[in-house]
């Protein structure tokens, strides 16, 4: 999706997701319900550990972005503050070791968080692509000759 069509609607339906998300993350990687369910060895209760954190940091990351972004369509934040400190953080990817450990629905959780990552980071780098290609002044111009027709 071009970065022209990152708008409210978009970044409040992410939010959304990225919140349901967050919040399944947390019951999933919950230890104190984990061991009355299933009694978990060692290994597996520091694969769940590790890829909780990851996917946790993944989703907060996420969240944090979307919030950035909400801000700057809000006016709260201008498009230099975005772009200086607004940038998504790079993917932890999850270890294959351990998710061959966990249960099928909490690697699919995990996926799930990738994806979503995955999707956010590509708005992002579009974002910054156009902002690269076009300085505020050139995209001015731009809307003006879009308006009046001006080639």
């Amino acid at each position: 999706m071009p970065a022209r069509d990152l708008n409210e609607e978009v970044i409040e339906d992410l939010y959304t997701e990225a919140l349901v998300l967050a919040d399944d993350a947390r019951a999933a990687f919950d230890l104190r319900f984990t061991e009355r369910s299933a009694n978990p060895d060692d290994m597996t209760r520091v694969a769940l550990s590790i890829e909780g954190l990851r996917t946790t940091t993944r989703l907060m990351h996420v969240l944090a972005w979307l919030l950035n972004q909400r801000a700057y369509l809000a006016g709260e934040l201008t498009e230099q503050q975005i772009a200086r400190c607004g940038a998504l953080p790079e993917e932890r990817a999850s270890d294959a070791d351990n998710l061959a450990r966990l249960e099928p629905a909490t690697c699919a959780l995990i996926e799930e968080s990738e994806r979503l990552h995955a999707r956010v980071a590509r708005l992002d780098r579009d974002w910054r692509i156009d902002r690269i290609a076009a300085p505020p002044v050139a995209a001015l111009h731009g809307r003006l000759a879009e308006a009046f027709a001006v080639g």
